[in-house]
């Protein structure tokens, strides 16, 4: 089934509950116009630090939030209903990228959540925590050891909260405990819901020596690199998003005020800082187009930090709004007529995102969940079941197992070009196993049952970026990631195809896998074939980051320091995943959460919280 008929039969089925949240919906329910602290956008990172910097009760913060809220939002808290929250849907930012040169000028949609928890309410709930490479490349590069994997390990006792998997099965040998934390906010667990090629994946494991079993996925001191189960934000059958968990522990705080609808339009200059910084602490927004009083966005309203702005909108929304602010390439700002306050290149650039390849299989027999999906009967039992206990197929994710692989080190790119990876120990690519027909814009077939192996390309080198089009702060931004346009970037998913048409080889899948399923797959022999194959179907696992780059305090490229302070900028920090000067080797929620949860520390301590 397509993921819109999906959500529109469960839509149908389902009464959604009015939102309860505490959150206020308009400018003029506000009781003052100052605040400590101003963070812009209610996701990922944003409600992170807004949780942690109101544990203080004199402490005031204002959170903006242009999405919805999340209660009751049924597709976003049943954790198999995770591709249906977006594109196209009231959840979603619905952005479109330019036409990619590397895949034939096709565009597609990128999704980003628009929603109270941001895209930790949309994304597919995969919870990692990167590579200890990847902190000590970010701990190297920012020159800032706090940000080394040595410190932020520290972060995952405070962030993770791990539960038993929603079957309650036991789960020796399926993660390693030491890794975890079991008292934080958001809640983590492992497959509930065993799926037909489970024991066949495990199966694979031992046959093939290219990959191997991963007793753990989470990262850090343990290696990504195998096979393993997956790891999802969530608990008791229902996704667990920085809404449900940290602000949902905020929310009786009455020093927290959270404004949803509520877009900001631009970042005003209110004087000037220490050593001729500018300052911006005051924010204008308007209600979100189609939320307020009129269709157009309403009046503008104007708030002020008496401390901080926190730009938390994400690797799209954050330089966006620094560009509309002027802080930006002032080259391209005056094209706009936009005037210049901070010229900053950087501000946009450095684009960095992971690929998704959907290589479907057909297979045998009829105990794959096309059959449920196809069957609106079952379907409509397999939902019931989760209302009325959280349990079932769609109290899991889509995904029970997962995990990373390397290109050989004697592999001929390397002869000239340097290891993109963080380190030895860092994964290139991923693979991800789906019992089901899985493929983003494409409807499942009325016949027949499938086996998808996902590809992901985790250590990207092309760049793109994220431009304003024009002054309107409601047009979309030009968002240009340049997929596929390096020679690594295509050997590297080239040879993932080769690798997964291995691994769907192996003995164990002898009596389940049929073949590869459709023309341009099944032809996709030679590495000529297999790289227009590539190029015509891979899309986005929406991962963006870097286009506010991270530096050294002393550096003249990047837009923030190891601080996080925006460069030339007083009163204005970025938290979220577009200081990420390269993607982590993961799933990007974790290594966001964990970044906020630094960050809030960095912020108390300067300001003796």
């Amino acid at each position: 089934m397509h993921s819109s008929s999906l959500l529109s039969f469960v839509l149908a089925s389902v009464l959604i509950s009015p939102s309860l949240a505490v959150t206020i919906t308009q400018a003029s329910q506000l009781k003052t116009k100052t605040y400590d602290y101003i963070i812009v956008g209610a996701g990922n990172a944003g409600l992170v630090v807004a949780n942690r910097l109101t544990e203080d009760p004199n402490v005031s913060v204002l959170v903006l939030e242009a999405g919805v809220s999340d209660q009751g939002v049924l597709p976003v808290e049943v954790p198999f209903l995770g591709p249906t929250v977006t594109p196209n849907t009231p959840w979603d930012w619905n952005y479109t990228i330019t036409a990619q040169q590397g895949m034939g000028g096709r565009t597609f949609p990128y999704p980003r959540g628009k929603i109270l928890g941001g895209s930790s309410s949309a994304n597919y709930l995969f919870h990692q925590f990167g590579t200890d490479e990847d902190w000590n490349r970010l701990g190297s590069l920012s020159g800032d050891s706090g940000w080394t994997w040595a410190n932020m390990k520290q972060y995952v006792q405070k962030h993770e909260k791990f539960v038993p998997p929603v079957d309650g099965h036991n789960t020796t040998g399926q993660f390693i405990p030491s890794l975890h934390g079991f008292k934080g906010e958001v809640s983590v667990s492992l497959p509930g819901n065993n799926q037909t090629i489970d024991p066949l994946v495990l199966q694979a494991t031992k046959q093939l020596a290219e990959f191997p079993f991963n007793e753990d996925t989470s990262g850090g001191d343990h290696s990504l690199l195998g096979i393993g189960f997956l790891q999802s934000s969530a608990g008791g059958g229902v996704r667990s998003s920085s809404s449900t968990s940290y602000l949902a522990n905020a929310n009786g705080r009455p020093n927290l005020t959270v404004l949803i609808d509520a877009t900001v339009v631009k970042l005003l200059q209110t004087g000037t800082g220490p050593s001729g910084t500018k300052a911006f602490r005051s924010v204008q927004f308007q209600s979100t187009p189609g939320t307020g009083a009129t269709p157009a966005g309403g009046p503008v309203t104007t708030v002020t930090a008496r401390k901080e702005v926190i730009l938390s909108a994400g690797s799209v929304g954050t330089p966006q709004i620094l560009q509309l602010s002027g802080i930006g390439n002032s080259a391209d700002l005056k094209k706009l007529n936009i005037k210049s306050t901070i010229d900053n290149s950087d501000v946009g650039e450095n684009l960095s995102d992971h690929t998704l390849l959907p290589n479907i299989f057909s297979v045998q027999g009829d105990q794959s969940f096309d059959h449920i999906l196809r069957d609106s009967s079952l379907t409509q039992d397999a939902l019931s079941q989760w209302v009325q206990n959280k349990t079932g197929m769609f109290a899991n994710n889509v995904v029970n197992n997962f995990g990373f692989a390397r290109i050989p080190s004697n592999a001929t790119i390397f002869k000239t070009i340097k290891d993109p990876a963080a380190g030895p120990k860092s994964p290139h690519w991923e693979l991800i196993l789906s019992n089901f027909f899985f493929s983003p814009g494409f409807s499942t077939p009325s016949t027949g049952s499938f086996m998808t192996i996902i590809i992901v390309l985790i250590s990207p080198t092309s760049r793109g970026t994220v431009k304003i089009r024009s002054t309107n702060p409601f047009d979309q931004p030009l968002i240009n990631p340049q997929y596929l346009t390096t020679d690594f970037d295509i050997f590297a998913m080239r040879e993932a195809v080769k690798a997964i048409k291995r691994l769907a080889g192996a003995p164990a899948f002898s009596n389940y896998v049929i073949g590869p399923f459709g023309n341009t797959f099944q032809q996709a022999t030679t590495d000529a074939a297999i790289e227009s194959y590539v190029r015509g179907l891979t899309t986005t696992i929406f991962h963006p980051v870097g286009t506010a780059a991270m530096s050294t305090s002393s550096s003249k490229s990047g837009v923030v320091g190891p601080d996080l302070k925006v460069k030339g900028a007083d009163g204005l920090r970025v938290i979220d995943a577009s200081v990420f000067p390269f993607i982590p080797s993961c799933h990007t929620q974790g290594p966001v959460y964990l970044l906020a949860e630094r960050a809030s520390d960095i912020i108390k301590k300067e300001d003796g919280l």
